[in-house]
């Protein structure tokens, strides 16, 4: 696979970190110990609606640290949020960006930092792979939701909906210099993005675990964060006030992050693409509805590894069959939509959508994703058809 032959030779790195309750308070005596002291913060209304970062600003207030703020973030960052919220940092002279939320801030932060380094580039041509390879500014993730692991990675996804189109950036300069992992921050998500935003933590773990691109050191990150996305979520999504599976379910993302960010994902994701952009489809929600249908489709050939899991989680008996305890896993991910709500079929598929849809799933998966199936057209056209039901 095209990613598993340069993986090896790209300038990996990992941001430093801050963790754990009230983490956030260390983020301005870092600022000032850099000199940090005109940002650029990109959110979303959302978040400045609920002052989730109102703490924060005070305190660079007090150590007359500038704070530009770019709210319009939406989910599925645009091409447009990138250019104004680029415009913003050139126009006040940022040194930095702090992105404050969910996967989209900080997607559109990344993107940001892609248009900073080749101002005359435009979005779409850096899609793929190193097309940036340069940085000129500085970079914290604030994840205030526990799914993308975006504060881990090198990708960043834009949508197009002029093209109807969702893809992404990948370059390790990417990767964000600081992340912030205070569980308080996520105290407030509503349950059904509890749900969804984890599930897309578990995606990205069980698709680097069954993938052609794992190493030692991603199969134990990926296997730490299922364990602790499968004992952590529900808790969660139920009692968003407990701390404790608050604070575990940021590690998990980050965890799956760091995992996926080295060895990738995989088919879910080129189908969750799509359904982005063709249907706004939330990213979390479509990764947890044709999870269990494309590791179905694999059949045998993730057998090993699902009943590796199924045994890692407890759901199955060491003497049964490879095949029944990959199936245990299986229901065990059906189980846990359907404990939280979450739909299991995506009806509003349309026919006439599914050629374009088949084409830019096939185009994206490969040759880059290192999955243990490569999907041919004819593949992705039943995996569609049995999301839909």
């Amino acid at each position: 696979m095209a990613l598993r032959s340069v993986s090896k030779f790209l300038p990996w790195r990992e941001p430093k970190v801050f963790s754990g309750y009230n983490s956030i308070n260390q983020l301005v005596p870092f600022l000032v110990e850099n000199d940090l002291h005109r940002l650029l913060v990109v959110t979303d209304k959302g978040i400045s609606k609920i002052g989730l970062m109102s703490n924060l600003l005070e305190q660079m207030k007090d150590k007359q640290i500038a704070a530009f703020i770019y709210d319009d973030t939406v989910p599925n960052p645009t091409i447009t949020n990138i250019e104004e919220s680029y415009t913003m940092y050139k126009e006040n002279q940022c040194q930095a960006i702090i992105a404050f939320g969910g996967g989209s801030p900080i997607d559109c932060a990344k993107a940001v930092l892609a248009k900073l380094a080749k101002p005359n580039q435009s979005i779409a041509n850096m899609r793929g792979l190193m097309k940036i390879r340069k940085r000129e500014s500085f970079l914290i993730a604030v994840p205030t939701t526990a799914g993308t692991g975006s504060e881990a990675t090198l990708a960043a996804v834009i949508s197009d909906p002029s093209n109807q189109e969702k893809y992404p950036l990948m370059d390790p300069v990417l990767i964000p210099d600081v992340a912030v992992l205070d569980p308080l921050l996520t105290k407030n998500l509503p349950p059904h993005l509890t749900a969804t935003t984890g599930m897309d933590a578990l995606t990205h773990a069980i698709e680097v675990y069954i993938g052609n691109n794992m190493t030692n050191e991603t199969r134990e990150a990926s296997r730490k964060a299922i364990q602790l996305v499968f004992e952590n979520i529900y808790i969660a999504y139920k009692d968003g006030s407990n701390l404790e599976a608050r604070k575990n379910m940021l590690e998990a993302s980050y965890l799956a992050g760091f995992a996926f960010t080295r060895s990738y994902v995989g088919n879910v994701h080129a189908i969750a693409h799509t359904l982005g952009a063709f249907y706004n489809t939330p990213h979390g929600l479509a990764n947890a509805i044709i999870l269990p249908h494309v590791l179905q489709y694999y059949r045998e050939i993730v057998y090993e590894r699902l009943a590796e899991l199924s045994d890692l989680i407890k759901v199955s008996e060491q003497t049964e069959p490879i095949d029944e305890k990959a199936n245990r896993f299986i229901k065990e991910i059906k189980r846990l939509n359907q404990r939280m709500e979450l739909p299991d079929h995506l009806p509003e598929i349309r026919d006439e959508d599914l050629p374009q849809m088949i084409a830019r799933a096939h185009r994206e998966a490969n040759p880059l994703y290192p999955v243990p199936k490569v999907f041919t057209k004819k593949d992705f056209e039943q995996v569609y058809k049995m999301i839909r039901g």
